[in-house]
């Protein structure tokens, strides 16, 4: 247990000071040079198509998606997120089959482009509703419908479900959902659309372990499930939200395998088989409904620096920002030449809920990102918009609880403290068990300590000045199970809340488990 949790929290530490974003157009690459080389050595065929052919393909949706991308966003006065654009041109790639001639590469390209375009146009206050490839795929799916081409148009094979890449691709799928955190999402997602499908195709008189090999090897599910699925623009805020629509989406995708038992000759969905396209768009149109309509616009009214590396900063939402104390806020800054980090980052909200301002704290270390960096000189009045608002670190029940925090990772329990009603910890039977590095710097010390909250501060110094009322010091070099243990002795009665680095909430998980009722966890992914 021990080396699994070591192992874990280094894979944390290694994969968060990546963007999603970073992580998922990786593992993309990878498993499509891979797929590249299969196909120039034949060990993959594809019908009508050749190695070079799949080649071309890949060339003409990158720049087709991102040149359309650069225009989109002029036309409309936004700035274009590149790296979506990428996504957006490996996801069409592994999903149409190669052309086999001009007229057909010209579809693939229009495809690329209304894929793009949906992010503006199918879109509500600069959020878009459905996955952008999915859009592209039935926009013109629809549009050859009523064209009737004699020549050329898009066939959406779904290649990628090939035994030649199925473990390369779970490999890298789980690479992606670990960063993102949705393995709970994929497995209701696959679990349920599994079933289905091979009870449909059992009862149309195929062998189950033959069906079980079609849904897992040659459908689009787990595809669809790592990489489309878990787009975080199209999923709802919190986590029984997102699992029902994941719960949705199996159903759609499924449908035309399970109808069979049903029905005695089932339809494809409306006038095409798009099932998995459709699944998509459905559950990303109820994941909009269920969320933030749209991304928010911010301004930035203050800037200041709350202890040693922290600084902490206040904007005026443009229109009311709903959240609940312990979520997060995602930030957009694009920026000239920004660095493997990317041009968005997750900030725990350290604000109150009912605030008529919404603040966030960063740890700005030397050297530090291009974000922070050009956050950090963003002048008041600046604007930014918070793409998306969501989490599931927030307290529930009554009982009494003990808040586990390391460094920066004191920012949702700030918003927590500062909460009053059924979802804030005023008033509530706390303790907070805070580890920092330096016992002199500690960023938040006055509003924690007008909070009133027990507050046992782990630092490996101790502190030159008196603490507040109601402090406690235990000298240790970082927080662990044993001196939370010694420093809450009724531990075993609270459920314990735990937020920091990466590596200290994974060994805390485990660590703690046994010793408190319930252990509830938030990895702190703004390093």
């Amino acid at each position: 247990m021990t080396t699994l949790s070591s192992f874990t929290g280094r894979l944390d530490a290694a994969l968060g000071r990546l963007p999603m974003y970073r992580v998922v157009t990786l593992a993309l690459a990878a498993l499509g040079a891979y797929a590249l080389v299969l196909l120039f050595t034949g060990d993959i065929g594809l019908p009508g198509a050749e190695a070079p052919d799949a080649a071309l393909s890949l060339v003409a949706l990158l720049v087709a998606s991102v040149v359309s991308n650069a225009l989109l966003g002029l036309v409309f006065r936004a700035r274009p997120h590149t790296e979506s654009a990428v996504i957006t041109a490996l996801l069409l790639w592994f999903v149409l089959l190669p052309p086999g001639d001009a007229a057909q590469l010209w579809w693939i390209v229009g495809t690329a482009v209304a894929a793009n375009a949906s992010k503006y146009l199918v879109a509500v206050r600069g959020r878009h509703l459905v996955n952008p490839a999915a859009a592209g795929i039935v926009l013109v799916a629809t549009l050859q419908h009523f064209l009737e081409p004699a020549t050329g148009g898009i066939f959406n094979a779904w290649w990628v479900a090939n035994s030649a890449l199925l473990w390369p691709l779970v490999v890298a799928g789980l690479v992606v959902v670990w960063r993102v955190r949705r393995l709970d999402l994929v497995l209701v997602f696959v679990v349920l659309a599994a079933t289905m499908v091979v009870l449909g195709r059992t009862n149309s008189g195929q062998p189950a372990g033959d069906s079980a090999t079609y849904a897992f090897q040659s459908s689009p599910m787990l595809f669809l499930a790592f990489f489309m699925l878990t787009e975080p623009l199209t999923l709802p805020p919190r986590r029984l939200q997102r699992l029902g629509v994941a719960a949705l989406a199996a159903i759609v995708f499924a449908w035309p395998n399970f109808a069979s038992i049903f029905l005695v000759d089932p339809q494809p969905l409306w006038f095409y088989g798009l099932s998995a396209e459709l699944a998509l768009v459905t559950s990303g149109v109820v994941a909009f409904a269920l969320g933030q309509r749209g991304g928010v616009r911010l301004e930035l009214t203050d800037r200041r620096r709350v202890a040693g590396e922290v600084w902490e900063l206040t904007f005026a939402p443009r229109r009311p920002l709903r959240f609940a104390p312990g979520q997060y806020l995602e930030l957009a800054l694009p920026h000239r030449r920004p660095d493997l980090r990317g041009v968005r980052r997750t900030f725990s909200i350290a604000s109150p809920h009912d605030a008529d301002t919404v603040s966030v704290a960063l740890r700005v270390p030397e050297p530090c990102s291009s974000f922070k960096r050009e956050l950090l000189v963003a002048e008041t009045g600046s604007r930014l918009v918070a793409t998306s608002v969501g989490g599931d670190f927030v307290l529930s029940g009554d009982g009494p609880v003990v808040l586990v925090a390391g460094g920066i990772g004191i920012t949702p329990f700030l918003s927590q403290l500062r909460s009053e009603g059924r979802r804030g910890a005023a008033g509530r039977d706390a303790v907070l068990v805070y580890g920092v590095p330096d016992a002199d710097e500690v960023p938040y010390a006055e509003e924690l300590a007008a909070a009133g909250v027990p507050v046992v501060l782990v630092a490996p110094n101790a502190p030159s000045t008196p603490l507040p009322t109601g402090w406690r010091h235990v000298e240790a070099p970082f927080v662990s199970a044993e001196a939370v243990a010694e420093a809450v002795p009724d531990l075993a009665a609270r459920t314990a809340y735990v937020s920091g680095p990466p590596a200290m909430v994974t060994a805390l998980r485990g660590a703690l488990r046994g010793r408190c009722r319930k252990v509830r966890t938030d990895v702190f992914a703004g390093y």
